[in-house]
């Protein structure tokens, strides 16, 4: 049973996702860089996922697209701003279908007793722009996301 939490205060610019995995942080860490880990779990169940080869450090761009069976691609960019392994990530979210429309990620993982908490503060540009991507299902997406993400947490143990 997940116990994903999706915070979006009306009149707000920012999302707080919090979720904790049955896994220790270093091996949450290596699921959320490593790029055929990634291609894994991020996205919808029903698309196959491509992930950019990119080295996880500060500075580097990363990439991730989606593709559904009818052959229609979502992809999503952005940059690495700060990157502390294991505990902290900072980077920028674009989704290129809607260009322009930039929001900055915090990614922490704490650990205790061999189990990782995910917290992730995305901030918008504006409460639309925030308010558009909540309206939008992401938590739907994000929770399958983050269902598959257990999985591949689970076949590292």
């Amino acid at each position: 049973m997940s116990d994903l939490e999706v915070v979006a205060e009306p009149g707000r610019q920012d999302i707080l996702i919090t979720r904790t995995f049955d896994a220790p942080r270093e091996t949450v860490w290596r699921a959320l860089t490593e790029p055929e880990l990634v291609a894994r779990w991020f996205g919808l169940d029903e698309t196959t996922t491509e992930v950019d080869p990119t080295e996880v450090r500060t500075g580097t761009p990363w990439r991730t697209s989606e593709k559904t069976r009818d052959g229609e691609v979502y992809a999503f960019h952005g940059v690495h701003h700060e990157v502390r392994a294991p505990e902290r990530m900072v980077r920028t979210f674009e989704f290129e279908g809607y260009p322009g429309h930039v929001s900055l990620e915090t990614l922490t993982l704490e650990e205790a007793e061999g189990r990782t908490e995910y917290r992730v503060v995305a901030l918008f540009q504006s409460v639309e722009d925030r308010d558009g991507m909540v309206a939008s299902g992401m938590e739907s997406g994000l929770a399958q996301s983050l269902d598959k993400l257990e999985e591949v947490l689970r076949s590292l143990r």
